[in-house]
């Protein structure tokens, strides 16, 4: 198993350098001079062309390509993500202020969704072909059609606006640090973001119960008297859960990337919405670092993926 884990680990390492490598490439061609992205805009506004010469020298802006890239990867190592070109923040403070706030959103999701999605799936396999079975499977093609950004929208006109029984938008409100004075924020894009994922959820438990109540063992189980309850749950539902945590996790990697949708209708101040500013106003810098950022984010939660399907999956086969 480590040999297994050390091999999925180090096959990490090609696949960040590659995205790095197209991120230093883009950020080469944007407009402008490099040292913009650097150094501060006051520090630049105040320095003379002699001064800046000097710093572009003692910075290795004018050695050749590949020993800047080294350099450049030197300094993201270290934390140091560059500047802002639209407001002069240091991208490493908006990305440690952001990262949190959308692994929190998509976490909650991938929590509700994974909850409602295997209770939705195992009640609408218990009771096959009855109202109850067919609501659910009309309300999960509903789930899987309806895109994010319409929910988001619906959401907040009616239970927002309407209603008002949460707020619009935002995650907390000034003063507020604690998670719980934050909960009516996050109800709204956390319920937005998790129904598609529970609706597909809901299916493949669905699916994967039904093809073990028509196992053998489940016969033998119900031949010896147990209570239905009893070889649904404990016979039924442990068994089927295998091919559905590898579902769940395989899905990981795409809620993390769909967070950007909801956080643009909520406002939420996740890297998704902060993504989309830096698009809007054309601040390449953060664009290219948020993207790196989202990526490695991606990479390692699929790696974890991995894991957690090998330990699962006991058809994996971790030596030879």
């Amino acid at each position: 198993m480590t040999k297994y884990f050390f091999k999925r680990l180090i096959s990490l390492i090609p696949k960040l350098l590659i995205i790095s490598l197209i991120i230093f490439v883009g950020l080469q061609m944007v407009p402008g001079d490099p040292i913009t992205r650097t150094i501060s805009p006051d520090a630049y506004a105040n320095m003379s062309p002699a001064q800046l010469e000097e710093l572009r020298e003692s910075l290795g802006l004018n050695d050749p390509l590949p020993v800047q890239y080294l350099t450049w990867m030197g300094k993201m190592l270290r934390g140091d993500f560059g500047y802002s070109q639209v407001n002069g923040s240091s991208i490493g403070q908006m990305l440690a202020q952001r990262l949190p706030a959308t692994l929190e959103l998509a976490g909650l999701g991938l929590l509700v969704a994974t909850v409602f999605g295997l209770a939705l799936g195992f009640l609408a396999a218990v009771k096959q072909n009855t109202a109850f079975d067919h609501a659910s499977s009309f309300l999960g093609m509903i789930g899987v059609s309806v895109p994010e950004f319409f929910l988001g929208m619906a959401a907040i006109l009616i239970f927002a606006i309407h209603l008002k029984w949460f707020p619009t938008g935002g995650r907390m409100a000034p003063g507020q640090e604690a998670f719980y004075e934050r909960i009516e924020y996050l109800v709204l894009p956390v319920l937005c973001l998790g129904i598609s994922y529970t609706a597909t959820l809901m299916r493949f438990t669905r699916s994967s119960m039904l093809d073990v109540l028509n196992k053998d063992y489940i016969k033998t189980a119900r031949s010896k008297g147990l209570s239905e309850f009893s070889v649904n749950l404990k016979h039924g539902f442990r068994n089927a859960l295998i091919p559905i945590m590898v579902i769940i996790v395989f899905r990981i990697p795409i809620l993390v990337s769909g967070t950007v949708v909801i956080e643009s209708v909520f406002n939420y101040p996740g890297m998704g919405n902060m993504l989309l500013s830096a698009i809007s106003g054309g601040d390449m810098p953060v664009v290219m670092m948020s993207t790196f950022i989202i990526a490695a984010v991606i990479l390692l939660v699929s790696f974890l993926s991995d894991i957690i399907t090998a330990l699962l999956d006991p058809r994996v086969q971790f030596e030879g």
